[in-house]
């Protein structure tokens, strides 16, 4: 059964910590996570109609997606659905993944191009990319309508009957997955209530399919990446509040997979990063739609093993997009093909949805880190994205053709460069969450409340929160005092010090009936640390607050084929091997600043003493035409004076 109190499609929480007092009608409220989340307060994001990114990286970012967004055309992206469907077609077809001979066609046309256009539309106001959704949404229905049977796809339905039958295949349900999230979103975030049909009858097709199959043979499909399947079915399930849509989703469940995890146990060597993920995030929307804690569990262990034994220093996982060795034993893994974006998409959406039970601001740390190190950086000039996120020394970006790749990792990247937006606060109540720092205005209309967040972060280190109130009352602002911070964090109130401050890696709320004009001043020292490589101590990584830095080992290669992929390859051909780490002047034991010097502040600029160089240091998302190293060969101990 639903369960009527969990309906709301995203839920979060987050809890709180210090106390001191700022005049009579003013107080730091203390709460630890664990008493938020066992009261069962739940924290939900606000609409991203209601948040508007300010100039910035971000907003810069989000405008180049939109215009990558905008140069496709409909006619095209509808192409193979129309000739899957039957209806004339004589648009040029894209290429790569997207090809009318790929058996993945559709992920991209119809699924994340409808996600993102949504998200664009919801998150910035695009009317361009709105009408683009709308149109492919209405080409679509007619596909659908003309197949006759609630199925849609950009491929015959034979390809589910290769996978039925254990003949290769590439990833039908995935791609399924892929349209029916596309549709979903379009309906959520722009009002579109074909879309919503159309997914409830590719949901019932779905169920429809599979109920007919014995559990040993639906148990060897599922050894077929399905993508998130359960999740899009519970997302379905919460949105028309119908159990059949819960069945569904039971039937991608692989007890297989997840019942090590309800053991607590890491049985993930091995496994396909990207194919498993999603899988969670489907556990972590049953917890929240049917309360079931044993999804809870699940998906907690799971995002906790991840992040700390099998993580890179950038906030992502994975080698050859799987999880190849033992946890904690990342020893020997650098190489090119590490960190598959699409995973760092997928983990932070699981961060998400974790920090809203646990009350954790760990999590919230952790987006951060994902968001700066490892999305932000991975879309170029031209709006194309990376696939791989190399890590050994002296690789590159490198990025996806415009019309011929169209990789999963192009698909996850379009929609998180128009979500920025999206995290940044989050509400309980009256309560408001100031989570991510970045230059954005928040206008909850419902509660007159017009909050403008003004910052150059992390070229500043830290923000200010401008407050204007038609309805002054009493409110909480909890405001993230990051784990990274120094214990010279401080925040004024209308330029008054408070007396007291949060612990790093936890909130500060503030409570005092606001009034046009206040502001919060945060102030968030950063400095200098190292994170060694997992199970090996003599690699590390450096970082300045949340930011990785990178050393410029200098100018990537200038042929274009090493910078831009015309195919649905995900690696250029002919890669050199990689270079050597960098040898830091120090061993493992010494303390950061004995050999990374601060140069700049304000542009983020450092040099570091290696073993005969130095080397320029800066944050690893302005690294765009440069090869590059995150990690750093320590001396031994015997070689150090």
């Amino acid at each position: 059964m639903i369960d009527g109190s969990r309906r709301n499609f995203l839920k979060t929480s987050a809890g709180v910590a210090g106390l001191c007092s700022l005049g009579p009608s003013a107080v730091l409220q203390a709460l630890s996570g664990d008493e938020v989340a066992h009261s069962g307060a739940r924290l939900e994001p606000f609409p991203l109609a209601s948040v508007r990114l300010g100039a910035g990286i971000f907003q810069e970012e989000e405008e180049i997606n939109a215009r990558y967004l905008d140069s496709l055309s409909v006619e095209r992206l509808l192409h193979s659905f129309r000739v899957t469907a039957g209806i004339s077609s004589s648009a040029i077809p894209y290429k790569g993944w997207e090809d009318p001979t790929c058996e993945l066609r559709g992920h991209f046309a119809g699924g994340h191009y409808l996600s993102a256009v949504a998200l664009a539309s919801a998150s910035s106001g695009n009317a361009v990319l709105k009408n683009r959704g709308n149109e492919l949404v209405a080409g679509l229905d007619a596909c659908q309508k003309k197949i006759g049977n609630h199925y849609l796809s950009a491929y015959p339905s034979d390809l589910f009957e290769h996978l039925a039958q254990g003949k290769p295949v590439w990833a039908p349900f995935y791609t399924y997955h892929k349209i029916m999230a596309g549709l979903l979103d379009m309906y959520l975030l722009t009002g579109n209530t074909d879309a919503l049909q159309m997914a409830e009858d590719m949901g019932q097709w779905a169920q429809e399919y599979m109920v007919g199959i014995s559990t040993d043979q639906r148990q060897r499909m599922l050894r077929t990446e399905y993508g998130g399947m359960n999740e899009v079915l519970v997302n379905l399930a919460a949105v028309t509040n119908k159990d059949r849509y819960i069945s569904a989703a039971h039937l991608f469940e692989q007890p297989s997979f997840l019942d090590p995890l309800a053991e607590r146990r890491d049985e993930l060597q091995g496994l396909h990063a990207n194919t498993h993920v999603p899988k969670i995030i489907g556990a972590a929307r049953m917890y929240e739609v049917t309360g079931d804690r044993r999804y809870r569990e699940i998906a907690e262990y799971f995002l906790a093993e991840v992040s700390t034994a099998r993580s890179y220093a950038i906030g992502n996982t994975s080698l050859d997009e799987h999880w190849r060795t033992a946890p904690g034993k990342l020893g020997g893994t650098l190489g090119w093909t590490n960190a598959e974006c699409c995973v760092a998409y997928n983990l932070m959406k699981l961060q998400r949805l974790v920090y809203g039970w646990t009350a954790d601001a760990r999590w919230m740390d952790a987006y951060e880190r994902a968001l700066f190190n490892c999305r932000l950086g991975t879309q170029n000039a031209q709006g194309l994205k990376q696939y791989f996120f190399p890590l050994a020394a002296g690789y590159w970006r490198a990025y996806n053709s415009p019309e011929e790749s169209f990789w999963c990792c192009t698909g996850t990247g379009i929609e998180e460069f128009a979500k920025f937006a999206d995290t940044i606060y989050f509400r309980r109540g009256n309560d408001i969450y100031v989570n991510q720092f970045i230059p954005s205005t928040l206008d909850w209309e419902d509660e007159g409340l017009i909050i403008e967040q003004v910052t150059k972060f992390p070229l500043e280190q830290g923000t200010t929160l401008k407050i204007r109130s038609s309805r002054p009352g009493p409110r909480t602002i909890h405001i993230r005092i990051p784990g990274w911070t120094t214990e010279q964090a401080a925040i004024k109130v209308n330029g008054r010090a408070l007396e007291a401050m949060a612990d790093p890696g936890s909130y500060l709320a503030i409570r005092r009936s606001w009034q046009n004009g206040d502001t919060i001043a945060i102030s968030l020292p950063m400095e200098l640390r190292r994170e060694p490589l997992p199970g090996d101590d003599s690699v590390t990584a450096a970082l300045y607050g949340p930011l990785l830095l990178a050393a410029d080992l200098g100018a990537a290669p200038t042929d274009g084929s090493y910078r831009i992929i015309h195919s649905g390859d995900t690696v250029p051909k002919n890669l050199p091997p990689p270079e050597s780490l960098p040898k830091a002047a120090a061993n493992s034991g010494a303390k950061t600043d004995q050999w990374i010097q601060i140069e700049s502040k304000e542009n983020l600029r450092f040099t570091a003493t290696g073993e005969n160089a130095k080397h320029q240091l800066m944050p690893m998302y302005q690294i765009a035409n440069q090869s590059y190293s995150v990690y750093w060969q320590m001396q031994s101990v015997n070689k150090q004076t």
